[in-house]
């Protein structure tokens, strides 16, 4: 009688590393009831801006000493307005231990996605960005300068987002209200904007935002923002082009 045919191999999981698009909440206070409160205000000015989005807690801008942090108590009052705190970037060594006691692991920049050997940890990715929170850091541009470009031939609806990593965007519609557009370099909008709008991703002070009909709930570049309330002086419902002079936000109509 023969043996019985080998059954082929379960395989229940798979480990891979992967660079993802977090957001890094830089903190210049740590007192949970002065963060808090001005987070809920930026939903309020911008609703939907950080509602469940996976955040890392930057900790190199606290001037606090570790045991004067609470971390869990921070935690606690994030989640209870839909932030989701994940891990902290920076800080000292002492900060990195006290947070980590509450839940929040010391996370760092991972590459490329690759295949992980079973059996061992995976990279837990982060960004480390400015002071809005932003896109992780982007490829470099390819040989010879030129940076790719992603197009978007559709009107982008509400509660989408999507993301041009390590590239310009173009979108050919709308951006509707609720809606996100994420580049790494810049982006251009040939519908109205209405939605969130991030331009320079990895630092990138250069990249500029273009709208022929521009009214959105938020825009920002390179860490930089401003939300729909704070844009008195740009022309709402104009062709407009967005660019940073220093650490200000420019709004200069097109054509």
């Amino acid at each position: 009688m023969s043996a019985p045919a080998a059954q082929p191999r379960f395989e229940p999981f798979r480990l891979r590393g992967a660079n993802f698009n977090l957001l890094v909440l830089r903190l210049l206070d740590a007192r949970p009831e002065v963060i808090v409160p001005a987070l809920g205000d930026q939903f309020r000015r911008a609703p939907g801006f950080l509602r469940f989005a996976p955040i890392v807690i930057g900790l190199d801008d606290l001037p606090m000493a570790p045991q004067d942090v609470d971390f869990a108590r921070l935690v606690a009052e994030l989640r209870a307005i839909e932030i989701m705190p994940i891990g902290t970037t920076g800080g000292s060594p002492e900060m990195k231990a006290v947070a980590q006691a509450a839940g929040l692991p010391p996370l760092r920049t991972a590459g490329k996605e690759q295949d992980l050997p079973q059996g061992n940890p995976a990279p837990v990715p982060a960004a480390p960005a400015p002071v809005v929170p932003e896109p992780a850091a982007s490829e470099p541009p390819p040989p010879g300068g030129t940076r790719p470009t992603m197009v978007v031939d559709t009107s982008v609806r509400a509660g989408q987002r999507i993301w041009a990593q390590g590239a310009d965007l173009i979108v050919t519609g709308t951006v509707n209200a609720g809606a996100e557009v994420i580049a790494d370099g810049n982006l251009h909008v040939y519908g109205a904007l209405r939605g969130r709008a991030i331009a320079g991703g990895a630092d990138n002070t250069d990249a500029r935002v273009f709208a022929l009909n521009f009214d959105p709930e938020l825009v920002s570049i390179a860490g930089y923002y401003a939300v729909r309330e704070g844009l008195a002086d740009a022309p709402i419902g104009k062709p407009v082009q967005v660019r940073l002079i220093g650490e200000s936000m420019r709004f200069d109509k097109l054509g």
